[in-house]
């Protein structure tokens, strides 16, 4: 049954495959012809990823991963080197140049040779020209995901995980939907799945949840949850809903502020959180209930000034948003995006929307 037809009846339900990471790893690698040959050392890196659990083992972690990247990765040495930025002058995390995120777009950005465990693609629009991010490992991206998602959420067991994603769904390469589909994984609670329009469905099941007061988390994209707000569904305590943005040209662009509002007035979640994630990242920042963004232990957002991009803005002060993602170990870890936002005391952070011209994208445009 080819992907498109598992959507006829507009409901796709999981079905079981290995939890285990080693294991989907090797399942993955065995089928390749040409599997990732990775460089000296990042063996060594990529245990340390997780292990971070202050600012010092942070900053250290990332300089070496400069290190190797700048060695192993030819798009990203030639970047910094046209900046005159080497190991030999990059001395603090300061100093380390972020690579334009639309980079992703023209080159392949890696840090090893051989062929992809699999491929992210951007979403973009008519005429875009998308992103793609070359997967080496999905061992270290699901570790992210759900290591991340455990610090904010808890044990994905706990948890009915729905992913209301019509056009993501219908393209091969989201990794929205991957994330999500690990996520419904690893609940392994039989009423989760994904939706594609058959919304009359989806309300059903949550009104059956709600009777039972079950634990449901729920991700959308913008444009589905405003149309299933207009179904006028009922909330719960136990329910969160996460918005990912993407109208995908179906509505008007709107800012996060007047989406969470629309939402609520038909639908009066008590727990509506974001999602700050990208195709380039493999790492998530979540906003919950506190209405800023937080990050895991192996992430960090700079904000750069918006007219020197080596210099960088003090708390509270809107610039452009610069991410270390140490996940990001095969590919780039330092990314310069085109997101405006500012940062607090507490290394939370806010998207405050996108430097203009810049493309509109499917999973983060969401201006606060």
């Amino acid at each position: 049954m080819s992907f498109l037809q598992e959507f006829a009846n507009n409901t796709v339900r999981i079905k079981p495959a290995a939890n285990n990471f080693e294991a989907r790893f090797m399942m993955n690698k065995d089928r390749l012809k040409h599997p990732p040959n990775f460089p000296p050392g990042r063996s060594s890196l990529a245990e340390k990823i997780f292990e971070v659990s202050n600012e010092l083992q942070f900053n250290e972690l990332a300089l070496e991963i400069f290190q190797f990247q700048f060695a192993n990765n030819p798009i990203y040495r030639t970047w910094c080197e046209n900046l005159s930025r080497t190991p030999a002058s990059v001395k603090t995390l300061s100093d380390v140049p972020f690579m334009p995120v639309e980079f992703f777009k023209n080159f392949s950005i890696q840090s090893w040779q051989g062929e992809p465990a699999t491929t992210f693609f951007s979403s973009g629009t008519t005429g875009q020209i998308t992103s793609k991010h070359l997967v080496a490992d999905t061992y270290i991206y699901e570790q992210s995901l759900l290591k991340g998602f455990r610090l904010e959420y808890g044990d994905p067991l706990d948890w009915i995980i729905i992913g209301l994603l019509p056009a993501y769904l219908e393209r091969p390469g989201s990794s929205l939907v991957y994330m999500t589909d690990i996520l419904i994984r690893e609940s392994g609670q039989q009423e989760g799945g994904f939706y594609l329009n058959n919304y009359d469905e989806l309300l059903a099941l949550l009104n059956r949840l709600k009777v039972d007061n079950r634990k449901v988390w729920l991700m959308g994209v913008s444009f589905a949850l405003l149309d299933m707000a207009e179904k006028h569904p009922e909330a719960w305590e136990n329910l969160v809903v996460v918005e990912t943005g993407g109208m995908k040209g179906r509505r008007k662009e709107m800012i996060r502020a007047d989406l969470h509002e629309t939402i609520r007035r038909t639908w009066p979640i008590s727990r509506l959180h974001s999602e700050y994630g990208m195709t380039e990242l493999f790492s998530q920042a979540w906003l919950n209930d506190s209405g800023r963004f937080n990050t895991p232990p192996w992430m960090k957002v700079m904000i750069r000034e918006t007219d020197d991009p080596f210099s960088y803005a003090e708390n509270g002060k809107t610039g452009g948003i610069n991410v270390v993602d140490l996940a990001n170990l095969d590919s780039c870890t330092f990314i310069s995006t085109s997101d405006l936002g500012k940062k607090h005391t507490d290394e939370t952070f806010d998207v405050l929307g996108r430097f203009d011209h810049s493309d509109v994208r499917g999973c983060n445009l969401m201006i606060a």
